[in-house]
């Protein structure tokens, strides 16, 4: 998995890029932002972004740049999802390119490109290691939304990949809500396949993560009672034992000047564990 230079700016004393490299696992080019501190201090961050978003929305609106080249701390944001003219694609912005739910699908037309699982734990986190500079054991996962589902289930599914977890307004439970109907069906097809890629139901069959994760959830957010279902994980956290820091934000909603708002305190709180 070799990187190609897209674009490249100096920020914050250190550098902002755009890279793409070939993708096996989803069969197509896969972008990804990464911003390099002046002074890497081998720790680094994985986030994975929600549903529409690609490659800048994170780098673009989140604003941590700033407190990451403090930390020291590298920041990689991959795309949500394979793209192409041979990528298959849906009419709606909750199914096919920008919404690939961070899971290998099984079924058709899916199951061809849309394998970001794959492409992210044995493609991606491979070269992190490799190629750009994060030491190994000096992880963290955390995400937005869709991607927050995904960075809990891969943090819970491999934490000796990733030592910090976090989440912002996290789908908790995809296979209770809407959204998580839709994709799991389409992407995984019998109900029966989906307990392995939901957070909640991962925590309830004996999945674990050494470390505290902490989630993130406006209590403003319009997605909070019908998509996401904060409490749903809370509850299954506290009866399996795994240790939890829920923070609740009065007012505030599901965009990126929320993020903007707290992303500081994320940064900081996997710095403090990398």
């Amino acid at each position: 998995m070799a990187f190609t230079e897209l674009s490249s700016a100096k920020i914050f004393g250190g550098t902002q890029r755009t890279l793409v490299s070939e993708s096996s696992a989803n069969g197509c080019p896969m972008r990804l932002a990464v911003f390099t501190p002046h002074r890497p201090s081998g720790a680094g961050l994985l986030f994975l972004a929600g549903l529409t978003c690609t490659e800048e929305n994170f780098t673009v609106k989140a604003g941590a740049q700033r407190s990451a080249a403090e930390l020291g701390l590298t920041l990689i944001a991959p795309d949500t999802s394979p793209r192409g003219a041979e990528v298959p694609n849906d009419a709606a912005y909750d199914l096919g390119q920008g919404a690939g739910f961070y899971i290998d699908a099984t079924q058709d037309p899916w199951a061809t490109n849309f394998n970001m699982e794959s492409y992210l734990i044995r493609e991606l986190v491979p070269a992190i290691h490799r190629d750009l500079g994060v030491a190994q054991g000096r992880l963290g996962i955390s995400g937005h939304s869709m991607g927050g589902h995904g960075a809990l289930t891969l943090g819970l599914k491999h934490p000796q990949l990733f030592q910090s977890v976090s989440a912002f307004a996290p789908i908790v439970a995809p296979s209770q809500v809407p959204w998580g109907h839709k994709a799991f069906t389409a992407y995984l097809g019998a109900e029966a396949n989906w307990r392995a890629h939901c957070a909640t139901a991962l925590i309830e069959d004996g999945a674990r993560h050494p470390g505290e994760l902490l989630i993130d959830q406006g209590d403003a957010d319009s997605f909070l009672d019908e998509q996401l279902q904060t409490w749903r994980f809370k509850d299954a956290c506290a009866a399996a034992g795994q240790p939890v820091r829920i923070e609740m934000r009065p007012g505030y909603d599901h965009s990126y000047f929320y993020i903007a708002s707290f992303i500081e305190a994320h940064l900081n709180w996997h710095g403090d564990r990398l």
